[in-house]
């Protein structure tokens, strides 16, 4: 299973829709603040989980329109598919768990029987999902009958109403739960039981997240009507899950410092990074640290002074040799230069820096080589690059902080840049 090498410490398992992305922020605030607490605090020790109702079709295509992080495992199709990394490596296993008394033909000529279900676009149908829109009021009466249709067919299944329009029919074992206690005795096989598990959700398909035992539970601000109310009947009294203040991915922030499971102070809602000290010095938190900085630079939020380049220089070994995406090399300190004459150039304009897959590699006592991909939003056009950085800690010891020997960077293919001149670090 892809992800760390021993217990995580903690597990966040969300729903995408209006949980981790919030729709009605243009700005992707909380989805930007959520990530740069991820990767610089959690990701190189813990998991993160992505159960999402979408198929890998229109998964993928929020990811293009959304600066999503790239999670450990992916369950998509209302839990009927599970996958692992940035690939998307099937899980066969869970493959053929579903298929155990499941017949999708016959699930498809007993739905056509009622008018009032529209199926969903063909991307949408899957193996283990069939997929329709139904309206609100007329629900409940087709759901009993389908019901009881598929039941005398002897057909092991159930039936999930979310977002008070869509239904899904999927087999009696799948589920965002099912996945989930699925992932979670998979991890217990192999020796890497989460020390916490966080579940969060806002919809009716959410539900049985919470229902999965001994872990923690955010519902969002925004949470639907039919989750709600599922809370209301089922666990009211669980002092385990919690109905968030704040909307989408804000809400997962505020329960993750609510259960106490971890830091839960962004590094973008630090104003000065001299107060930015997490509980263990990390090489995520300094590449963490440095991009918003740089993002804040360009767009004229920190102050333009001698000092502060100094300062930043400091970090910056004099020897230290940065490596473009185009092949120039350049001394970092060069490069330090540079920033000066790109200050408040992106200002009052969309502009946004994040960074995704930090994984550190500790090579001695005191360097670390981290590997990352650092995104960057301008105006309505994305790229991205493979970072390389060498970090050796000052003073041999990392809580004193790091000093940047190497960078190198290449292009991710199909995200470049046609004028290399505007793409500092």
């Amino acid at each position: 299973m892809a992800g760390v090498n021993s217990c995580p410490r903690l597990m966040v398992v969300s729903d995408l829709d209006l949980t981790m992305v919030d729709h009605y922020d243009s700005e992707n605030h909380s989805l930007l603040r959520f990530n740069a607490l991820w990767e610089a605090n959690y990701r190189h020790n813990s998991l993160l989980v992505f159960s999402t109702g979408r198929s890998p079709t229109i998964y993928k295509q929020l990811r293009k329109e959304k600066p999503l992080l790239s999670p450990d495992i992916t369950v998509m199709s209302v839990g009927t598919e599970i996958a692992y990394g940035e690939s998307l490596v099937p899980d066969n296993d869970w493959v053929e768990f579903l298929n155990q008394n499941w017949d999708r033909n016959m699930v498809t000529e007993e739905a056509r029987k009622f008018p009032e279900l529209i199926p969903q676009s063909e991307t949408e149908q899957r193996p283990h999902k069939v997929s329709f829109y139904i309206e609100k009021d007329k629900a409940d009466e087709v759901i009993k009958a389908l019901s009881e249709s598929l039941e005398k067919h002897g057909l092991d299944f159930k039936i999930i109403y979310s977002g008070g329009i869509a239904l899904d029919v999927l087999p009696q074992g799948a589920g965002k739960g099912q996945a989930l206690a699925y992932l979670l005795k998979r991890l217990k096989t192999e020796g890497k039981v989460p020390d916490n598990t966080l579940v969060c959700g806002d919809s009716g398909n959410d539900a049985e997240l919470f229902s999965v035992p001994e872990v923690y539970g955010v519902m969002v601000s925004n949470a639907q009507e039919e989750l709600l109310q599922w809370y209301a009947d089922n666990a009211k009294n669980n002092p385990n899950i919690i109905h968030a203040t704040e909307r989408c991915a804000a809400g997962i922030i505020q329960a993750i410092g609510h259960f106490s499971l971890g830091p839960n102070t962004s590094p973008r809602d630090v104003p000065h990074f001299s107060e930015c000290k997490p509980d263990n010095v990390n090489p995520g938190h300094e590449i963490v640290k440095f991009y918003l900085f740089y993002e804040r630079w360009r767009c004229a939020e920190v102050e333009d002074t001698d000092p502060c380049m100094e300062n930043l220089k400091v970090d910056y070994h004099p020897a230290g040799v940065f490596v473009h995406p185009s092949g120039v090399e350049r001394s970092l300190h060069d490069c330090i230069n540079a920033m000066r004459s790109c200050y408040g150039d992106k200002q009052g304009r969309k502009f946004r820096v994040w960074v995704d897959r930090v994984s550190p590699v500790q090579m001695s006592s005191d360097t670390w080589i981290v590997k990352f991909d650092k995104w960057e939003l301008s105006g309505d056009e994305r790229h991205c690059c493979i970072t390389t950085v060498v970090l050796s800690s000052k003073g041999g010891d990392a809580s004193d902080g790091f000093t940047w020997r190497h960078m190198h960077q290449t292009w991710l293919e199909g995200w470049g840049v046609k004028d290399h001149s505007n793409w500092l670090f």
